[in-house]
C-alpha cells in the first residue's frame, strides 16, 4: 500500500529516510510486501551483467551525431561520404561513429569497389529507433 507523505509522517519516525520528500509517496511499513511477491519480482528483475550491457548500449546511443547517422540509415543504405555530406561533417569524423556503432553491432557495411555502404544491422536496431521517435513524438501529458 503507497500513502502520500502527509498520511505516513507520524508513522515514520523523524530523520528515517522512508520519510521522503515533499509530497512524493512513500511506502507504508505497517504493509510490506508478501515473500511470494519478492521471490516473483527478484526472477524478474534484470541481472546485474545484463544491466550493465544495456547501460553501455544506452550510452552508445547517447550521442547526438549517432542518432543523427541512425536516423538516415534507418531510411536507407548509404556510403561514408553521403552521410558526411548529409550531416555536414567530416569523412573522418562519420567514419569514427560508424566504427562505434559497428562495434556494437548497431550498424554493418558491405564494400562495393571502393565504397563502404552502411545500413541499419538487423530489423531489432530499426524497431528500436522507431519505438523511440514514436515516443519522443507522442503530446506529452
Amino acid at each position: 500500500m503507497v500513502v502520500s507523505r502527509s498520511a505516513a509522517v507520524s508513522a515514520i519516525p523523524a530523520g528515517d529516510p522512508a520519510r521522503g520528500e515533499g509530497d512524493v509517496p512513500v511506502c507504508d511499513r505497517a504493509y510490506p510486501p508478501s515473500r511470494d511477491r519478492l521471490e516473483t519480482m527478484a526472477q524478474r528483475v534484470l541481472s546485474m551483467e545484463k544491466a550493465q550491457r544495456m547501460a553501455e548500449f544506452f550510452s552508445i546511443l547517447s550521442d547526438p551525431n549517432r542518432l543523427r547517422l541512425l536516423s538516415l540509415l534507418a531510411e536507407e543504405e548509404l556510403c561514408v561520404c553521403d552521410l558526411a555530406a548529409a550531416l555536414e561533417m567530416s569523412e573522418s569524423a562519420v567514419s569514427h561513429q560508424l566504427r562505434t556503432l559497428r562495434a556494437a553491432r548497431l550498424v554493418r557495411y558491405d564494400k562495393r569497389g571502393r565504397r563502404a555502404f552502411y545500413r541499419l544491422d538487423d530489423h531489432h536496431v530499426l524497431d528500436l529507433y522507431r519505438s523511440v521517435e514514436h515516443h519522443l513524438d507522442e503530446p506529452c501529458g
